[in-house]
């Protein structure tokens, strides 16, 4: 049955495609958004549910009627790899693009550009740095929060225009290896972030972390890897982690916390994961419809909340992000 929500799917060789719905039927978009690049970020408009934004390697792109037709937004990349996207939710005309490195931001809505120097470290352990995650502070719109791929957290207090490197998250390098990020506002404000090595957490505004650790899926595994994460929209206390045995990985799960974070647990899944479970879409228009994927093409949705899930009978080839918005 046909449900009321849209899921986009972007994929690295494979384009973006779009199912109007909630997963019945898909539709590959081949104009202006070339059908076999690479998108590996999606966000939808706090505000707006019919706006999406699509990164890719050869632009950013837009549509304003829930992924049946986009336009690009020339943003300057010089071939440079889209890994986030962010909406200023109290003033949507402010964009921001994390890139591979540092990020661009627009004021205007889309239409003029300037490139953000975060001051990542270049080269990182795995060479230039990408910038996987750009969240707007839901508490403050000019406290923005970017998640590196490899070097940690940084965070700007003036809209973007000037950064700050936050401590260390662990001994490790790849402690700050950061692959999801999210923020629970509340009594006790919350920042998370994933890494191949679980899920950290910080309460005193990123300064410091403490990292939980999920089970292995196999005793000679090194660790437990993380990926996405996020934080369902309308209960902050529930919290989904995508994790894996490795990076692509053999197998994968949801983990799942009730209680912000405190405890975890494995969410059952129809189908085993054929690699790690990447990333997550959800939003705040239909809080109970929830998408996860895995990197080697499942795409499995919940319409309660996370508490039953099925996996769809359409797959794909690598999976890089998700986004799902009201149909």
């Amino acid at each position: 049955m046909a449900k009321n929500y849209t899921i986009c799917v972007g994929t690295v060789g494979g384009g973006l495609s779009v199912s109007p719905d909630g997963g019945e039927t898909w539709n590959r978009i081949r104009d202006p958004i070339p059908s076999e690049c690479n998108v590996r970020a999606l966000a939808v408009y706090p505000d707006d549910p019919s706006r999406i934004l699509a990164g890719s390697d050869v632009g950013v792109y837009r549509s304003e009627d829930k992924g049946a037709t986009w336009t690009d937004l020339d943003v300057p990349i010089d071939g440079a790899q889209v890994w986030s996207l962010a909406v200023d939710p109290l003033d949507p005309d402010t964009i921001f693009v994390g890139t591979r490195p540092d990020a661009f931001r627009s004021r205007d809505g889309g239409r003029t550009w300037e490139h953000l120097s975060l001051g990542v470290t270049n080269p990182c352990p795995v060479g230039t740095p990408r910038t996987t995650n750009m969240i707007v502070d839901p508490r403050d719109h000019r406290t923005i929060w970017a998640g590196i791929e490899v070097d940690g957290v940084y965070k700007s207090l003036d809209g973007g225009d000037s950064w700050v490197h936050l401590p260390d998250l662990g001994p490790d390098p790849f402690h700050g290896d950061v692959h999801g990020m999210a923020i629970n506002p509340g009594q006790t404000t919350s920042v998370h972030a994933t890494s191949p090595f679980g899920i950290a957490t910080s309460t005193d505004e990123g300064e410091s972390w403490e990292y939980h650790l999920f089970p292995k899926f196999q005793e000679e595994d090194t660790r437990s890897y993380c990926r996405g994460m996020i934080i369902k929209a309308d209960d902050p206390r529930v919290m989904f982690v995508g994790n894996g045995d490795a990076i692509p990985g053999r197998t994968g799960a949801i983990q799942c916390s009730k209680d912000g974070g405190q405890t975890w647990s494995t969410t059952p899944l129809p189908v085993q994961p054929n690699s790690v479970i990447y990333w997550f879409g959800t939003h705040a228009a239909v809080p109970n419809a929830i998408v996860a994927a895995s990197l080697y093409g499942y795409v499995y949705k919940s319409d309660d909340g996370g508490e039953s899930w099925q996996k769809l009978d359409k797959e794909f080839g690598e999976i890089r992000t998700v986004a799902v918005t009201l149909d």
